[in-house]
């Protein structure tokens, strides 16, 4: 299919907006995505609308909104039924379609419309259940199983999947599961069908936890000075759900020692990642498919890691919510380009799908970021709206590039941050002089996009606080019922 260029889109699980050297993060370094910006395009406020794995991967595969794909927090065990996606599109328009590594879809195999998928979701607590094998369900696990004995398991180190403990991979490097998705995504570049172009998605679980990179990449940060973590004036909102002493806590002051050794396993992914991404690449020019491939780098959502004495995703602040987004080899884009506007990981599927020539769903909701990687002003959204069930409650947000605003469901309180003049949310600046516009307009703009949803969080055109949150709309619930009959 001549004319119609390769894609490759790179997702990293929980990588953080900021966590990239190109950006000038004062600990962590990523020469190879460094070298992809400059080279490319880089959206520096990207957002995932839903951050967690889940709901944020169903923007990313399908294009659309929360309120439409109906994932608006955290829920294993619903069915992925959604007749429109990225790689079904693609594999219609005549691409060979690929995927290696995290998907956490259910059930775990659903092909989402790859044709293939070498899977591994990581340590998934809804999946591994000694009832049945987990090799029914993982295709790391195996393959490790040949190389290290059959006893073998990447869970034999005793780190929690979400927590903040951290130590070295006990193993041969070759065999972690980032080198693993590395090694596939490249042998696939062997294997495929010259006569096609191909769509790759090349899927780490890491820098997620657990914190284990290879030995080298730990003790490159171990002893870097990281510096105190931004405590914003308004974070005792969240005290009552403190719990420092859990290795899986979301929120809490957790011991100085801990926090330390947890950066530098979270940076030591980033950077075991980074040079993966710098192989892979450099076996796409090996194989004379560099010129004729366009790439992408996202990730899910980020990792709070301490940030206002909060841990892990769901919640809207900087650093669960901002996310790397890159463009790579995109004809005619400047190089090094810094694209300001926001945008969200349900624009990557027209994206694509446009770089491919194939046609875009009208029903999408996200918009190709072509135009503004080229240079061009489209009229953009005037913001973005989020979202996610959390601590017991719904907490909503809309940001429009400067300011953000949040309302948490269960009392109604609102915060209001000037992401210029404070990009570390330090300051709620909702009881300030002049905050009442910015208030009042951005408030409006919720209240239109929670407008008639089931939940009731808008009667009479007024925000209304302690109704129930969902995780999943019921549209969602009621067609994951009908699939199971």
């Amino acid at each position: 299919m001549p004319g119609r260029p390769n894609l490759v889109l790179i997702c990293a699980d929980q990588w953080r907006g900021d966590c990239l050297s190109v950006d000038e993060h004062p600990v962590v370094h990523t020469p190879f995505l460094d070298r992809l910006a400059l080279d490319g395009v880089r959206f520096s406020r990207a957002y995932s609308a839903t951050p967690s794995c889940i709901a944020a991967r169903a923007g990313l595969f399908t294009g659309l909104s929360q309120r439409t794909h109906g994932r608006v927090g955290y829920r294993d065990g619903v069915a992925w039924d959604y007749p429109v996606t990225l790689a079904g599109e693609l594999t219609a328009a005549g691409y060979q379609t690929q995927a290696v590594g995290k998907m956490h879809v259910y059930p775990e195999r659903s092909q989402v419309g790859f044709q293939s998928v070498t899977l591994h979701d990581g340590y998934l607590h809804f999946a591994r259940r000694r009832h049945r094998p987990y090799e029914q369900v993982d295709d790391y696990l195996p393959w490790l199983r040949e190389r290290a004995g059959r006893e073998a398991d990447y869970a034999e180190h005793g780190l929690d999947c979400n927590g903040v403990t951290a130590r070295p991979w006990p193993l041969d490097e070759y065999l972690h599961p980032t080198t693993w998705v590395a090694t596939h995504s490249i042998d696939f570049l062997r294997r495929r069908d010259p006569r096609k172009p191909f769509f790759l998605f090349m899927s780490f679980h890491r820098p997620h936890p657990p914190y284990d990179p290879p030995v080298w990449a730990f003790d490159m940060y171990r002893d870097h000075e990281m510096g105190p973590r931004p405590v914003g004036d308004w974070a005792s909102v969240f005290e009552a759900y403190h719990d420092p002493r859990r290795p899986d806590a979301s929120a809490g002051r957790i011991d100085p020692r801990v926090l330390r050794r947890a950066l530098a396993g979270y940076y030591g992914h980033m950077t075991h990642i980074d040079h993966q991404i710098g192989r892979f690449m450099e076996a796409l020019g090996e194989y004379g498919l560099a010129g004729d491939t366009r790439v992408c780098f996202v990730s899910d959502h980020g990792e709070l890691l301490g940030d206002h004495h909060l841990f892990r995703k769901s919640l809207p602040y900087e650093g669960s919510a901002r996310v790397p987004c890159i463009l790579w080899g995109v004809p005619g884009a400047g190089r090094g380009t810094v694209c300001p506007e926001v945008v969200e990981l349900r624009d990557i599927m027209p994206t694509l799908l446009e770089c491919a020539g194939a046609p875009v769903p009208v029903a999408l909701g996200g918009r190709s970021l072509l135009p503004l990687a080229r240079g061009e002003k489209p009229a953009w959204r005037p913001y973005l709206h989020g979202e996610h069930a959390a601590f017991g409650q719904s907490i909503q947000w809309i940001v429009d590039g400067r300011w953000k605003y949040v309302w948490l469901s269960k009392e109604g309180r609102e915060q209001l941050f000037d992401l210029h003049g404070d990009p570390a949310e330090l300051h709620d600046r909702s009881a300030s002089p002049g905050a009442a516009e910015h208030l009042a307009r951005l408030r409006a703009s919720l209240v239109g996009e929670l407008d008639g949803r089931e939940e009731g969080y808008v009667e009479q055109g007024r925000l209304v606080a302690g109704r129930p949150p969902r995780q999943v709309l019921s549209h969602l619930q009621a067609r994951d019922a009908r699939a199971g009959e």
